[in-house]
Order: structure tokens, then sequence, then C-alpha cells
């Protein structure tokens, strides 16, 4: 029986999380593996309800240090009564954007210490981190793109361009940083190369 591992997706605006998701959710159910899928902020209905104050987009007041504590309560829930009991009970745990997103949304964009996102991670998590991370790059300009087209945005997809360079750029070096964890997926080709190249490291994953 493979041991249950915690992978989690992350990925600036418009990188294609919500399809790739899809598409490694039917490759574990194709491969009887129990998991669970789950998302950040959000997760749990006390999270979910904290992840509705942070995308409101009416909520323009709100400060720095405040969004990342925010982040940090959602997750702090999150983990308590979502991941660590599905890790615990064998379960798989798939999450769209964990401590990484505070790490690249937080600290890349909006400037924070990365030392105090460690403070806070180590408190909320202790020793837990994922086993993998795949990253979904883009462009900033094509992920944007996007975006547009969808319509509606919430307070983070209406900063600026200057905004999401500074998240990507913090991603790719968290990447650099951890590369045993990392795995870099290029999203902007045409879906079904996408798709081969997380193919392949999902059957790493699951061979391992």
């Amino acid at each position: 029986m493979l041991k249950a591992k915690f992978i989690t997706i992350e990925g600036s605006e418009g990188a294609g999380k919500s399809t790739n998701i899809n598409f490694i959710k039917d490759y574990l159910q194709a491969k009887n593996i129990d998991f669970i899928l789950t998302r950040e902020p959000g997760g749990t209905p006390i999270a979910e309800k904290i992840r509705d104050l942070l995308l409101d987009k009416s909520h323009n007041l709100l400060c720095d240090d405040a969004e990342l504590l925010l982040m940090f309560a959602a997750r702090a829930q999150h983990l308590q009564e979502r991941i660590l009991p599905a890790l615990n009970a064998g379960k798989w745990v798939i999450s769209d954007r964990f401590t990484d997103a505070s790490y690249a949304y937080q600290g890349g964009g909006r400037g924070l210490s990365w030392q105090k996102i460690a403070q806070l991670e180590q408190w909320v998590q202790g020793d837990l981190r994922p086993d993998a991370t795949i990253l979904l790059d883009i462009p900033v300009e094509a992920g944007m793109a996007r975006v547009q087209a969808r319509g509606e945005t919430d307070r983070f997809e209406q900063e600026q361009m200057s905004f999401f360079n500074r998240i990507r750029n913090a991603y790719l070096q968290l990447a650099k940083d951890n590369p045993e964890r990392f795995h870099i997926i290029n999203t902007l080709p045409e879906i079904a190369k996408v798709q081969q190249q997380i193919n392949i490291v999902m059957d790493k994953l699951t061979h391992a």
C-alpha cells in the first residue's frame, strides 16, 4: 500500500489550476488511490468564511499583516479539521494552494518578511511540509489574459501586473530553493502537452 502523500498545487493567476487539478483527480481515481481534494484559503466551513473575507473586493482597507494572519488562521483550521485527519487515515491530500502561496502572495506580492512567514509556518504546521509541490508556471501577461477572459475578478485578481510579477518570481525562487519538492510545469502550451508533463510527475510520485 502506498504511503499517504500530501501534494500541493501552486501557481499564480490564470496558470490553469482548476483544469489540471481535475486531471490529477482523474489520475488518482484511475489508480484507485484514496484521496481528498481541498483548497486554501478554505477547505472547512470556518476557513471558507475566512476565504470570503480575503477575496471580497469591497475589503480594500484590509492591511497586509491582517491578510497574512487571516491566511494562517484559515490554514490552522484547515490542518486540524481536514488535512491531518486525512493523512492519519492513510489518504492522500491534494490541496489547491498551501503555505508556498503565503510566501508568494504575501511575501513576494505584498513585500512582507519571509522570516515572519516562516515563524507562522512553524507555529501552525510544526514539521509538516508537503511531500511534493506542483508549480503551474505561466508568464504573467498570458495568465492575466486568461483571468480577464473569465470575467468577474476577486480582490487579488484586481492587483497590478507588478504584483503578479513579484508573485511569479517568488514562486520560482521557492522552487529553486526546494528542488527536491518542487516540480515546475509550463502551462503555456496546449493542454495535452501540459497534462503530459503532469502525468510524468504523478507517475514518479505514485511509484516513490
